[in-house]
């Protein structure tokens, strides 16, 4: 049969790995050309992975929530015919003939567990270590290694060689990714004494999960079950159950990795990049409040989601194009100052992996109706972590809207590359002075960050005077526009 591999691709502009949040598939599987066979999650978003050629299912080569180096690969798949049963007894007859009493249980177990699937294609696997009697499965016999080969290959692990010759003889530092030797150091393994399989001599993630497996449980050696749970199955299942009535741990540790570790990257970088300036201004947006359930009853608006949000972003174009130098970004480089003739606007959201900033591309050409749909659809996507790393590049203004959470505003820090980002406080009704008399008025505070190197303390009072002033009267989304 013929067994073809995908690797993990590059889906995000020369990232180097990302994380296997869900298989769509299992080993046994029909798969077709463009099929969608796991979810992958990038430092900037979550992505569906397709298959690029039909066949079927031969193994799955890394768990849910592996981390993988792109170039690496996750899949095989069979797309050639499977060896006709009959065949395939007879060229395992002799080999069972000669193998140990525990061979013929062994050879009965299907290699089609995560991580542990026999690949005819490939060439770079790692010698196995458990006892000459755990052999693979018989469906491939040409890779079933011998008692002496696998005798070999031990002898060569307890002499720090791989496959290839590579080891860490005569105390030379191991090579390793600085990702490996973060999770040598978590698991407690010594790097000197891992057996390297990757290419050089590099020691690899799986590398170190085998490694301590074989710490923690040596006995899976001589277990055919046992050999068959991937690395990190028997990490996890030997670590000790906690003893009735002890004391809960103090601290929980939570890797830092995906969007929220790109994201808290960005803002260091921007933080530290960009002058900041925070400005506020406190208003009355009774008027607004009562054109958006106007909005809502309105029939030629059926079936739109109509909301405060959705004319603040509006206002927010409107004095984007009465101040158009606002709208702007810093060539470092070229020590530049470019000036945007488009706004895409960037929404700030909140999701199950951390803080996104999509945004809606030529937002300054849309119609509200169109800005109601674009919006919709920024938020849905979000919320189902399907944002593509594109739909969160190139924005040039930002709305966070915190006054979702009860927050009455805060001071943003700039989507890097943007010159502004706005924080959307709470609408309250508080008492406010309407027309010289004190009346309970729905007041909300904005609060404007932007870079001091684009826009000047007069321009982003201007910038968010306009907005307000938009908000307070909303007949201006008209007058103005």
């Amino acid at each position: 049969m013929t067994i073809r591999e995908f690797k993990m691709p590059d889906v995000g502009e020369g990232l180097t790995e990302a994380e296997i949040l869900k298989w769509y598939v299992q080993p046994g599987d029909t798969v077709t050309d463009g099929q969608v066979v796991c979810e992958v999650e990038t430092a900037k978003a979550a992505v569906e992975l397709p298959i690029p050629f039909d066949g079927t299912v031969h193994a799955l080569l890394f768990e849910e929530g592996t981390t993988v180096d792109v170039g690496q690969v996750i899949i095989s798949v069979q797309t050639g015919p499977a060896e006709a049963p009959a065949a395939a007894a007879e060229a395992a007859a002799p080999a069972a003939a000669e193998a140990p009493a525990a061979a013929p249980a062994a050879a009965a177990r299907q290699p089609v567990l995560v991580g542990y699937g026999v690949s005819e294609a490939s060439t770079k696997r790692r010698p196995r270590k458990a006892a000459p009697g755990a052999s693979v499965a018989a469906a491939a016999p040409v890779e079933a290694a011998p008692p002496a080969a696998a005798q070999s290959g031990t002898a060569a692990a307890a002499a720090g060689l791989n496959g290839n010759g590579h080891g860490h003889a005569g105390g030379e530092r191991p090579l390793a990714k600085p990702p490996v030797r973060k999770l040598a150091k978590d698991l407690g393994i010594d790097l000197a004494s891992v057996t390297p399989t990757g290419e050089g001599g590099v020691v690899t993630r799986e590398d170190v999960h085998a490694a301590a497996a074989a710490a923690i449980a040596p006995q899976a050696a001589q277990a055919p079950v046992a050999a068959a749970v991937p690395a990190r199955a028997q990490v996890q299942a030997a670590a000790p159950a906690p003893v009735s009535g002890e004391a809960p741990a103090r601290e929980t540790r939570i890797p830092v990795k995906g969007v929220r570790k790109v994201t808290a990257q960005a803002m260091v970088g921007s933080a530290f990049t960009a002058p900041h300036v925070t400005e506020f201004i406190t208003f009355d947006v009774t008027r607004t409040m009562k054109l958006v359930q106007e909005l809502k009853e309105d029939p030629d608006l059926a079936g739109l989601r109509i909301n405060p949000l959705l004319l603040i972003a509006k206002a927010v174009l409107v004095a984007v194009r009465r101040n158009p130098d606002v709208n702007a970004s810093w060539d470092e480089a070229a020590q530049e100052i470019v000036l945007k003739h488009y706004v895409n606007l960037g929404i700030a959201a909140a999701t199950p992996r951390g803080l996104i900033v999509p945004n809606i591309k030529d937002a300054h050409a849309k119609t509200l109706p169109e800005l109601s749909t674009a919006l919709s659809e920024l938020v849905t996507t979000a919320r189902d972590g399907k944002t593509s790393p594109a739909d969160m590049q190139n924005g040039t203004i930002t709305i966070t809207n915190v006054g979702v959470f009860g927050v009455d505003t805060g001071t943003p820090i700039l989507n890097p590359g943007e010159s502004a980002i706005l924080a959307v406080g709470a609408i309250k009704l508080q008492p406010w002075v309407h027309k010289g008399k004190v009346k309970p008025r729905h007041v909300t505070t904005l609060a404007l960050s932007f870079d001091h190197r684009l826009i000047d303390g007069e321009l982003g009072s201007r910038f968010l005077a306009d907005i307000a002033a938009v908000l307070e009267h909303p007949r201006r989304l008209v007058t103005w526009s």
